[in-house]
């Protein structure tokens, strides 16, 4: 019996110094210490604006200067010669699971969605796992922030804004519960798997599901009004933002019908609406851009829904929406995929999009309706900085090379699991 304990013990030992052993050490970057100067660099500002052979500085973590013509002190600051070389904003992945999905098959690894149709009171930021394996492979693709964003049946929950370096969730808050999010069930899909081709049956469950969304905030709108409570409604509370417009209703839909039931609920209830999704957008962006609400557009890279739209509708998309003034951003779908949205991006600008604009989809603009361009989005004096050093055009897989990341001043390592992986395997096979 002594015996097996031993051997236990000794397996136990080796097995977590393998395991150890088998993960990065990828460590949160201390504060900025020092100025830093990026000098002789294409600087793409975010907002349409390029200096080219420019200087960005940034000290205690904001920006303090970008131009051609900026003094750069000889002592005292850390000098980097971009020459050849791209700055860019951080971008920022509008929407998805990261930190709540790790490995899908896992099921102890996936915490983003609750039981039950109405859970606005679920907080997105207390289940986001800042030690994800997955976050480093989107920094080192230059994705500096992300939005966290509940799944559910009906109202899912409230979402956060994070920044990918930190040790907790309450370090790594960037804007807290920014939006709450309202899953309206898809007319035109869930019609094709009931084998109800009219959706005449779908059509009463979509419209009970506005009902029931209608009943909820008005129920919640009364409660809010009283001054004193019986009894504390946590689901009720967390949806007081709405109604003095300090948090947004994310409504994710894509068909014409149940984005024209967001406006309606929307004006109704006088909320802010977000539209995530918005893959038929494009037939009512005259109307969206009326009622001033920004669209989270999916990754352009899909088939187009219906059989007769142009087999490129999905890749100018976007285009229409800017064509039509509608505040857009590019999103994506679940975690891994997250670190695409710059390859999303560079297909919009090839179908009508300018560069400059296609960078504004994954920086600037998602800023906008995330509601934190005031403090990033763009390299502009006065905001953190977020910023980014690549080798090429970050929207070209081909040049896509990111050389150097900041994330409030402080330079972030880029290492990550998939280099790790590759380095191991060159090494085992002794190639270079």
């Amino acid at each position: 019996m002594r015996y097996k304990k031993v051997i236990l013990i000794i397996s136990l030992t080796v097995l977590l110094r393998v395991k150890s052993n088998a993960q990065e050490t990828v460590y949160p970057a201390p504060p900025q210490s020092s100025p830093v100067y990026l000098t002789n660099a294409t600087i793409h500002v975010g907002n349409g604006q390029v200096v080219n052979n420019g200087t960005i500085a940034f000290a205690d973590g904001k920006i303090i200067a970008v131009g051609n013509e900026i003094t750069v002190p000889v002592t005292g600051t850390k000098i980097i010669n971009c020459s050849g070389q791209h700055v860019y904003p951080g971008l920022i992945a509008a929407s998805g699971n990261l930190g709540l999905a790790e490995v899908s098959s896992i099921k102890s690894t996936n915490d983003y969605a609750e039981i039950g149709q109405l859970s606005p009171a679920v907080r997105s930021l207390v289940a986001y796992n800042v030690d994800s394996k997955v976050i480093n492979t989107l920094r080192s693709n230059g994705i500096l922030l992300a939005h966290i964003v509940p799944q559910g049946r009906l109202i899912a929950g409230t979402s956060s804004v994070v920044q990918l370096d930190a040790w907790n969730n309450k370090d790594a808050v960037y804007k807290k519960d920014n939006a709450i999010h309202f899953y309206i069930p898809g007319l035109r899909m869930e019609a094709a798997e009931d084998g109800d081709e009219a959706g005449g049956g779908n059509m009463q469950r979509v419209m009970g599901a506005i009902r029931q969304a209608r009943s909820f905030l008005a129920e919640a709108r009364a409660y809010l009004k009283e001054s004193n409570h019986a009894a504390i409604n946590l689901n009720y509370e967390a949806v007081k933002g709405l109604f003095n417009h300090q948090q947004k209703l994310i409504v994710h839909c894509n068909g014409v019908k149940e984005m024209l039931m967001a406006i309606d609920l929307g004006k109704e209830q006088e909320i802010d609406i977000v539209i995530a999704g918005g893959t038929d957008s494009w037939m009512i962006a005259d109307l969206i851009k009326q009622h001033n609400i920004p669209v989270i557009l999916n990754a352009p890279h899909r088939l187009p829904v219906m059989q007769d739209d142009d087999i490129d509708q999905p890749y100018k998309t976007a285009w229409q929406l800017h064509r039509a003034g509608v505040l857009f951003c590019i999103g994506q779908e679940g975690s891994y995929q997250l670190r695409n949205i710059m390859f999303n991006a560079g297909t919009t600008a090839a179908y009508g999009l300018t560069k400059e604009e296609a960078l504004a989809a994954i920086t600037l603009n998602t800023a906008k309706i995330l509601g934190i361009d005031s403090v990033t989005g763009t390299l502009e004096a006065g905001k953190d900085a977020n910023v980014l050093v690549c080798a090429g055009d970050i929207l070209d897989m081909r040049t896509s090379i990111i050389l150097r990341a900041y994330i409030q001043g402080r330079e972030i390592d880029l290492d990550d699991k998939h280099k790790q992986l590759n380095e191991r395997y060159k090494r085992y096979y002794n190639l270079k």
